[in-house]
């Protein structure tokens, strides 16, 4: 695939500091819901949509690195070819999947986190940009590659507040061989001890929801 210029984006920041403005980072908007966005004007906007494309997928190796403007259903259409997935069940909004470097910088999971992790156990690498405009890189591609200050996780949840992500690579798993949904009618109490009980147990229990519906 082709190389990403960032020079726009580096541009983007020195300008920035250069006339004192704060820089608004946002992808595919899928996320715009969490807080109040400054006016239009007001401050300067960063959009990272250019940032798009899939540097490199090793199915053995269970990695996949890409640009943080990718959408993530590109990314999702990618893994699912091969039989994987990211595991930890990103967030859709209204059909809005967003891109990998929301995705990060937000940190949100669905529920098979309790059982595999959250966003922030499944990167293993970042490039991004710091506040001088420093085009930065850390971890890599294989957990080993860690080394001193996890910078990579840090940036996780961190809603773009310490720089501006360009890369990442995350760790994927396969799809399950096979899954099952059960569903049982009791009160609330009794679902709770049934729960705990299985979640005692060497079970991939990945969701759970008790409906208060005495109609059903």
């Amino acid at each position: 695939m082709s190389v990403v210029p960032l020079l726009p984006f580096q541009e983007s920041i020195h300008a920035a500091i250069a006339d004192r403005h704060k820089l608004v980072i946002r992808g595919a908007g899928s996320k715009d819901f969490l807080g109040p966005l400054p006016e239009q004007g007001s401050d300067r906007w960063l959009e990272t949509t250019a940032l798009n494309g899939i540097i490199s997928h090793e199915p053995s190796e269970l990695v996949i690195t890409a640009y943080a403007g990718t959408p993530l259903k590109s990314i999702e259409q990618a893994l699912a070819e091969h039989g994987q997935w990211l595991p930890f069940d990103p967030p859709h909004f209204q059909g809005q999947a967003g891109n990998l470097g929301g995705l990060v910088a937000a940190g949100m999971a669905g529920p098979s986190r309790v059982a595999v992790g959250g966003v922030r156990d499944h990167v293993l690498g970042l490039a991004m940009f710091n506040g001088l405009g420093q085009h930065m890189r850390f971890g890599g591609q294989v957990m080993k590659n860690v080394a001193g200050y996890d910078v990579s996780r840090l940036m996780t949840g961190s809603m773009g507040t310490l720089g501006l992500i360009t890369e990442v690579s995350m760790k994927v798993l396969p799809f399950p061989v096979r899954e099952a949904t059960l569903m049982m009618a009791m009160p609330q109490e009794p679902a709770l001890a049934q729960l705990h009980r299985w979640a005692a147990q060497p079970l991939p229990l990945n969701a759970s929801c008790w409906v208060n519906d005495e109609v059903a």
